[in-house]
């Protein structure tokens, strides 16, 4: 097991520049997501820690060693892919030993680590299968089965469980948990889906252009965005983002315009009437109530222990998320009533936190 530390990392295509400088801290030990939309140089920044991509500038270090002109075989690394990557002729214990053999290992230590990796992954009966007679999640399992075995300072995952059904993913989320909290070994992942990183982060690294918005838990993340950005990639269905303006603000408090309607908040430092701010909600924290935010019913979708409401406010989206089983039906108007003590407010041009 090692500490990860990237300082200043830039890469570069030519002309077009993908990471812009860089900073992470992974502890020995610790399991880091890195996440953000489609294109914002998560998988690049994986692929440069791995050795997979040539490192424009900046440095990464592995343990007390600067690696980055050391091929990944040299890195003492680990690399789960999102396809699998095994050798169809081989059996799965052709395929979790192969690395053992290619290091000279003699055949009863790799039949010894082999066996012990397939106890931990539950793939003792399938070890003289064929990946063509293996399901997608226990393919995945003899992927992490592989990397296992070579008993590497630092796993790297590269949004393994894309190509899983829905169910799958949440069981080989808790699987990959599970084998985390075992082995202690530190582990770098790599997804999309901020779900899987709320639920498997010890640490999230939220990117967006090739830029770090925000590093901190998971829940540090969701209650304390540091951006307009992370407020809205964080949280499914995501926080709800409202124009408006600071109008007045007096003891200590200050109140807020929406599109005619007025909500009065504790004011934070450096608020000033005329201000446009944007104020963030969670779908959680609005509620049915008899005066607020008139809001006219669009969208209702049942999900069995919560129904989510998409409703018009103005010529604003609002979505709630409702535990009760209210009778509504698009049309319907309501007014929603917002949980004060949870408003987040954000500067109206830089998108930063305000409070």
């Amino acid at each position: 097991m090692a500490e990860v530390s990237v300082r200043q990392l830039h890469k570069r295509y030519g002309d077009t520049a993908v990471i812009h400088g860089i900073d992470v801290d992974i502890a020995d030990g610790e399991f880091v997501v890195l996440v953000g939309p489609s294109g914002c140089g998560k998988s690049t920044l994986l692929r440069m820690i791995a050795g997979l991509e040539e490192i424009t500038s900046g440095d990464v270090t592995i343990g007390d060693r600067r690696v980055n002109n050391l091929s990944p075989s040299q890195r003492d690394i680990a690399m789960v892919f999102q396809s699998y990557a095994l050798y169809p002729h081989k059996t799965v214990e052709a395929n979790m030993g192969f690395s053992l053999k290619l290091r000279k290992i003699n055949r009863a230590e790799v039949k010894r680590q082999v066996a012990d990796a397939a106890e931990i992954l539950g793939l003792t009966p399938y070890l003289k299968r064929y990946p063509r007679a293996l399901s997608g999640g226990q393919r995945q399992r003899v992927a992490m089965g592989r990397a296992i075995v070579r008993n590497p300072q630092v796993f790297l995952f590269d949004e393994p469980l894309s190509n899983l059904d829905a169910k799958l993913r949440v069981q080989m989320r808790a699987e990959i948990r599970e084998l985390h909290h075992r082995l202690q070994t530190t582990t770098v992942y790599v997804t999309h889906d901020q779900i899987e990183a709320m639920t498997m982060a010890d640490k999230i690294v939220v990117l967006n252009g090739g830029h770090v918005e925000q590093v901190g838990s998971p829940l540090d993340l969701y209650d304390r965005p540091k951006n307009r950005f992370v407020a809205s990639f964080i949280g499914s269905p995501a926080m709800n983002l409202l124009n408006g303006e600071i109008t007045a603000v007096e003891d200590g408090s200050a109140t807020i315009t929406l599109a005619g309607s007025t909500l009065a908040i504790p004011a934070s430092k450096g608020l000033a009437a005329g201000n446009r701010i944007i104020l963030g909600i969670r779908p959680e924290h609005l509620k049915l109530a008899d005066a607020g935010l008139l809001a006219k019913v669009r969208v209702v979708e049942p999900t069995g222990s919560e129904i989510h409401v998409v409703l018009q406010f103005q010529d604003q989206e609002i979505t709630v998320v409702f535990r009760e089983r209210h009778t509504l039906a698009p049309g319907d108007e309501v007014f929603l009533g917002v949980e004060l003590d949870e408003v987040h407010l954000f500067d109206w041009e830089s998108g930063e936190r305000l409070d």
